[in-house]
């Protein structure tokens, strides 16, 4: 039987599907207060009929594209199973409770801005979440900021960016497991090669938040805030530096390339230990917080709010998410439509500078048409994983570029998620924290210097360069 004759997609086949994810996730989301999944899976079927009825592919073949494609994230979905119970079972061990503790204790009127970033980070490092960590000390820490007379729009940049920090370096965080699936990269490499942005980032970031603190440095702290959730945690978990072991170790695992997934599930278990040897946990509650989260039920608002997570089910929404993504980018890439978008885009990227440059700017432009910082990684990862293997680019190049631009961005957009959510929960308006997110601004660029500079893009292997 002869095989029907398919047409090459052009630019116009694929932004009848872009265009319509675009406004579905604009009118679910911003009118209807949906999730974004339903969106995005219709807008899987309008894509597959472009694909069928004008370009003339069958079913079967897109059906099978959207199979290979979802296979490709599986890891990073088995992946953010495991950290559902990890994370589970460090806030019971103790192990969440007394980095948030330690780092509490950091703070002091001179260094408020730097102390608020760092303790950010290490709250954002320890839950995988910069919308946690923003909701719950972020809250606190506007507070106390205000009460120095510090401006709303400065203290609300220097949460942010901490917590933007720990979110992005977390092996805990779902867009840190996300990134490095899409473009064909593992979790620990990637978190490596973010060190390379990321850590100046936030040294420049903590500089500049330093020089601005100084002029707050004779006003006086109001603790009361601060020292409520101290109360808290130490009448409701046994803190010891002991417990930090966990996170030293999962530290060590990266250094010395230690696989993702038993790595993490040795943490698991070793959350478990620590519950009951430190917090004298049963088994039964052990098993419930690894599968179903940690329920806290301290009275104090801020903590419970903290604590109340984790457990493998808590990692079934952004599964989903991920699934209805992987479908609509699997018929996307199998009818050749991500291939026109990137061709079209990549005419004038003749080298690696040029090359990340428009990642970032394709990446940027869907944190502001979709409003998704989900999306803003999966749709530019499938686009250009293939570009970057073409040009003797590693893997980690193009994972670390999605999360410089795609994570870090999507605060700074005051239609996407991230941004709505910030501004909603701090109480200060996205355009007036914008200026004063430093880590967020200057990351990104730092990822196109070294693009064009070529410092850190490493290359592939001789063997596995794409001819």
């Amino acid at each position: 039987m002869e095989t029907k004759m398919k047409k090459k997609a052009t630019l116009g086949h694929a932004l009848i599907p872009m265009v319509f994810i675009i406004v579905a996730l604009i009118v679910t989301m911003q009118f209807w207060g949906g999730d974004p999944h339903l969106p995005i899976l219709f807008s899987a079927v309008v894509a597959a009929i472009v694909a069928i009825f004008g370009l003339g592919y069958t079913w079967k073949e897109l059906e099978d594209g959207i199979v290979d494609t979802i296979k490709m994230s599986m890891q990073a979905i088995l992946i953010l199973m495991i950290i559902g119970m990890i994370i589970g079972t460090w806030i019971l061990g103790g192990i969440v409770p007394t980095m948030i503790y330690y780092g509490l204790k950091i703070l002091s009127p001179g260094i408020f801005l730097v102390a608020t970033c760092i303790l950010c980070s290490i709250v954002s490092l320890a839950t995988g979440s910069s919308w946690t960590t923003a909701g719950t000390v972020g809250i606190a820490l506007i507070g106390v900021g205000i009460g120095l007379g510090m401006n709303p729009g400065i203290v609300a940049g220097a949460i942010i960016s901490g917590a933007y920090f720990g979110d992005k370096m977390s092996p805990l965080s779902d867009t840190t497991n996300l990134a490095p699936a899409m473009a064909g990269s593992t979790l620990f490499d990637h978190i490596r090669h973010m060190i390379y942005t990321t850590g100046p980032s936030l040294i420049i970031a903590l500089i500049l938040y330093g020089i601005i603190g100084m002029r707050y440095a004779g006003n006086e702290l109001d603790t009361g805030a601060i020292n409520e959730i101290l109360m808290g945690i130490e009448a409701n978990f046994n803190i010891s530096l002991i417990l930090l072991l966990a996170p030293v170790l999962v530290i060590v695992m990266v250094i010395f390339k230690v696989p993702a997934m038993p790595g993490l599930i040795g943490g698991t278990v070793l959350g478990a230990l620590f519950a009951f040897l430190f917090q004298g946990a049963g088994m039964s509650a052990i098993v419930e917080a690894a599968h179903y989260g940690y329920y806290s039920e301290t009275g104090v608002t801020v903590i419970d709010d903290l604590l109340s997570r984790g457990g493998l089910d808590s990692m079934m929404w952004t599964v989903s998410l991920i699934l209805c993504a992987m479908s609509f980018g699997g018929v996307m890439e199998k009818s050749g439509m991500l291939e026109a978008i990137a061709s079209s885009i990549l005419k004038l990227a003749h080298g690696t500078g040029s090359l990340v440059l428009a990642t970032i700017i394709t990446i940027i432009a869907m944190n502001m048409m979709a409003g998704d910082q989900y999306l803003a990684i999966v749709i530019p990862g499938r686009m250009y994983r293939q570009v970057y293997a073409d040009r003797g680019l590693h893997p980690k190049n193009l994972s670390r570029v999605l999360e410089d631009a795609g994570t870090l961005t999507s605060p700074l957009v005051p239609w996407n998620s991230c941004g709505l959510f910030m501004s909603g929960t701090l109480g200060v308006a996205t355009l007036v924290y914008l200026p004063y997110c430093f880590l967020n601004l200057i990351n990104p660029l730092i990822s196109i210097f070294y693009g064009f500079t070529g410092i850190t893009m490493e290359k592939l292997p001789p063997e596995e360069t794409v001819a």
